[in-house]
C-alpha cells in the first residue's frame, strides 16, 4: 500500500467517524428536552428505586438513545486517532452545539406569521394550543443546562481518551472490550453528575435549585442506565473494529493504533 493510499484511507475513515460522532451528538442535544419512561417503553413495572430518600424510576432524556453511538464512535476514534483525534472532533462538536443553540434562540425571537398560529390552534382535546409558545418551549433550554451539558461533554471526552489509552498501554492490542467499556464507564460516571450539578445546583435559580441529594439520586439513575448500555454495546464495538480492520487492512490498522497510543500520554 502506497503512502498516498494510506493517507487517503486515514482521511476517509476520520471523516466518516467524525460525521457519525457530530451528527449523533448534535441530535442528542436537540432531542434531549424530551423525557421518556424506559419502563413503559419495555412494558415493565416502574422500578421505584429509592436513592438518598428519593423514589425514582428510569425517566430519561431522549438523548440517551443517541449517546451510545457517540460513545462507540469515541472509542473507535480513540483507538485509531488517539487524543488528538478526540480533542479535534470534541472541540469542533462543542462549538457546533453552542452555535446551534444560539441560532435556535434567535429563531424563537422571530415574530410568528398569523396563519401559522391558526394551523393548530386547538389540540386533540379541544384545548387552545399556541404553536409558537410550544416551539419556543421545546427548542430552548436554560443557560445552566447548556453550560452543564457542554462542560460534561468535554470533560467526559478528555477523561475517556485518557483512561482508554492508559488501558491500551497495559493490554496492548488485546482486550478491546476492557479499554472501550472501562473508559466509557468511568468517564460517564463523571458526566452523569457534572451536567446535573451545574444545571440544577450551581447555576439554577434559588427557587428551582435541587438539593444535592436529589442531584446525586437522579445522577445515579442516569448512570445505572448508561452502565447497562455500555455493557450491552460490547459486541458492537468488536463489529466496528472488524469493519475498520477490513477497510484499512491489518498492517495499517495496527500501525494507526500503535501510533495513537504513543501520542496520547497526557490528559489534555
Amino acid at each position: 500500500m502506497t503512502n498516498q493510499s494510506k493517507t487517503e484511507k486515514k482521511q476517509h475513515l476520520f471523516l466518516m467517524l467524525s460525521g457519525i460522532f457530530l451528527t449523533n451528538a448534535l441530535l442528542a442535544e436537540m432531542v434531549g428536552v424530551k423525557i421518556f419512561s424506559a419502563e413503559k417503553l419495555l412494558r415493565l413495572p416502574h422500578a421505584n428505586i429509592e436513592i438518598l430518600g428519593f423514589l425514582l424510576d428510569f425517566n430519561l432524556t431522549a438523548g440517551v438513545v443517541l449517546w451510545p453511538v457517540v460513545f462507540l464512535s469515541t472509542d473507535i476514534i480513540n483507538e485509531y486517532f488517539g487524543k488528538e483525534g478526540i480533542k479535534k472532533i470534541s472541540l469542533m462538536t462543542a462549538g457546533f452545539i453552542a452555535f446551534s443553540f444560539v441560532i435556535i434562540y434567535l429563531i424563537t425571537l422571530l415574530p410568528p406569521a398569523q396563519f401559522w398560529l391558526k394551523i393548530n390552534d386547538q389540540d386533540n382535546l379541544g384545548n387552545n394550543f399556541n404553536i409558537d409558545y410550544a416551539f419556543t418551549k421545546i427548542f430552548t433550554q436554560g443557560l445552566g443546562i447548556i453550560v452543564g451539558s457542554l462542560t460534561a461533554f468535554l470533560l467526559g471526552q478528555f477523561l475517556d481518551v485518557f483512561i482508554f489509552q492508559k488501558l491500551r498501554r497495559l493490554t496492548g492490542s488485546k482486550m478491546i472490550w476492557l479499554r472501550a467499556t472501562g473508559s466509557t464507564l468511568i468517564s460517564q460516571l463523571i458526566d452523569s453528575f457534572v451536567v446535573l450539578s451545574i444545571a440544577f445546583y450551581f447555576l439554577a435559580p434559588e427557587e428551582n435549585r435541587w438539593p444535592i441529594s436529589q442531584v446525586l439520586a437522579v445522577g445515579s439513575i442516569n448512570y445505572i442506565f448508561k452502565f447497562i448500555i455500555a455493557l450491552l454495546s460490547t459486541p458492537i464495538i468488536y463489529f466496528g473494529h472488524y469493519l475498520i480492520e477490513n477497510y484499512l487492512g491489518h498492517e495499517l490498522s495496527q500501525e494507526m493504533s500503535n501510533e495513537a497510543a504513543q501520542k496520547s500520554n497526557s490528559f489534555f
